[in-house]
């Protein structure tokens, strides 16, 4: 038995009716991006707004906050009950902070936001989203404040995705990556073993024939589709989760290049893993999902990235490839390879190569500080995104879509989130070091044997949820935290030796 103690136990009670509500606004979040029609995100938008006020009070119920602060005194809790405290706690500081008109505003103007967002960025007109996105930089000043914060307003907005997480180690991080990143990328592209660009970016496929190919890999690696799981399309690819038996994930079919599709079903498949692999005891409690964005970001990173790009994995799959694409008949596995890891500067942050991808972030985190703190307009927002872009990687958007539309996230209200891909990158490249003492990753990769490494991470990191606090998990599972020194360590030795 997992929950012992009978305090905890009249709190989990209690709980689940907020579990319900999270439940099914994860359910209307999942069909506002899939199957919602247009006109639909009126009526959604009020709905939302309703649900989050009645979440927030059922969770500043006197009687439920009372239970919650007396089991938080208790010393003989075990691990999986001081986790339910913590969460909790955590949860009514925040719910007891913002006022009930910015939840309900935050959670209208979002819903709001996301339609307009893609129109917007379908006709490459910025000035139809602007509104929106002053409204939701607006709420986001607001939150913070509410919320509380001691060096900078961006503090609090931070720990809402990453808990603990603060400017200082954000900045702290990307100011050694964007000078080691910087030396990598110069080297890389000044030695030429990696291609800035190859033949297959250019070539069409059928739709029908890549989502063969997706559905195949997610069955070898043990995907379960239809029984626990789905997949489907969207604007921007997601996952989401209704609770531990029922995760989604979400591609985009573009009719070129690929990999672009490929590989966002592989990192929407790392996240998914995550929560399907969490033990089912902690199912309808606070610390039955992931334990943040950054843990969960490693996850997804690590399967894209460490697996997905490595020469072991296209070997393994190329048989895949060549039996449903006609034209991979030209091409041998160390051409995939290649094609898998070209390099070089571009616009698109979820196409981007992982030597150049945390420049994406370091340009979005500067401008959200900067917009945070109102040292920047969000009418100056394009410009600045364009000058930084070229300062940072050589290159200019031609379009607000290949500039500051590209991303979904402001349009759901998440300032404070894009600092967590860094974060998810370093952790996944810490998992590759700590795999390959103890399982020997390569060769499991070689011979197909997901779900080996598939159980360490779930013995490791999935099955606790959120039991334990991200720097705390971290460290239990493979010794080290967020630190950039195993990321750097592993862009050199794959790129430049």
């Amino acid at each position: 038995m997992v929950f012992e103690n009978p305090l905890v136990k009249e709190i989990l009670e209690k709980y689940r009716v907020l579990w319900a509500i999270e439940h099914a606004m994860s359910l209307m979040s999942w069909d506002s991006e899939t199957y919602m029609p247009r006109e639909g995100y009126r009526d959604r938008a009020v709905a939302r707004a309703e649900l989050s006020l009645l979440q927030q009070q059922l969770l500043l119920r006197p009687e439920f906050v009372e239970l919650v602060e007396k089991a938080d005194k208790y010393e003989d809790l075990n691990d999986y009950e001081r986790g339910v405290v913590r969460v909790l706690k955590r949860s009514i500081r925040i719910a007891r902070a913002l006022p009930p008109w910015l939840v309900a505003e935050r959670a209208k103007v979002t819903q709001e936001a996301m339609v307009v967002w893609r129109e917007a960025r379908v006709r490459n007109d910025f000035d139809l989203f602007k509104p929106y996105l002053e409204k939701i930089f607006d709420l986001s000043r607001k939150t913070a404040d509410f919320l509380g914060w001691d060096k900078h307003p961006y503090d609090a907005l931070l720990d809402l995705y990453e808990e603990g997480l603060k400017t200082e180690d954000v900045d702290r991080i990307l100011g050694v990556l964007k000078t080691n990143l910087k030396q990598i990328i110069d080297g890389v592209l000044s030695k030429g073993m990696y291609p800035r660009e190859h033949p297959l970016e250019k070539i069409p496929y059928e739709t029908g024939k890549m989502e063969a190919v997706n559905k195949k890999i997610l069955e070898i690696l043990n995907y379960p589709i239809g029984v626990r799981s789905r997949l489907d399309t969207s604007a921007h690819p997601f996952t989401i989760d209704m609770g531990i038996n029922d995760v989604r994930i979400t591609t985009r079919y573009e009719g070129v290049d690929f990999k672009r599709t490929m590989f966002s079903v592989i990192h929407e498949f790392g996240h998914a893993l995550y929560q399907l692999q969490i033990d089912p005891a902690l199912s309808y409690t606070p610390i039955g999902g992931g334990v943040s964005l950054g843990v969960h970001e490693g996850q997804s990173r690590f399967w894209e990235n460490i697996i997905g790009r490595s020469r072991e994995f296209v070997e393994f799959v190329y048989p895949i490839l060549r039996e449903n694409l006609d034209f991979i008949k030209d091409y041998t596995p160390s051409d995939i390879y290649y094609y898998f890891n070209t390099v070089k500067p571009s616009f698109i942050r979820v196409d981007a190569d992982e030597v150049t991808y945390n420049m994406h972030i370091l340009l979005r985190t500067e401008l959200e500080k900067l917009a945070i703190t109102g040292e920047i307009k969000v009418s100056d927002l394009p410009e600045f995104w364009n000058d930084y872009m070229e300062k940072l990687l050589g290159i200019r958007p031609r379009t607000y879509g290949e500039g500051v539309l590209q991303d979904i996230h402001w349009s759901m209200g998440s300032v404070g989130y894009f600092p967590t891909y860094t974060l998810g990158n370093m952790v996944a490249a810490s998992m590759r070091y700590a795999m390959e003492k103890e399982i020997k990753l390569r060769e499991r990769v070689a011979s197909g044997e997901f779900e080996t490494i598939q159980n360490w991470q779930k013995d490791r990191i999935h099955k606790y949820g959120a039991t334990y606090p991200p720097k705390e998990l971290l460290r239990k599972a493979i010794g080290v935290d967020y630190e950039p020194e195993h990321l750097i360590r592993y862009l050199a030795e794959k790129y430049l030796k």
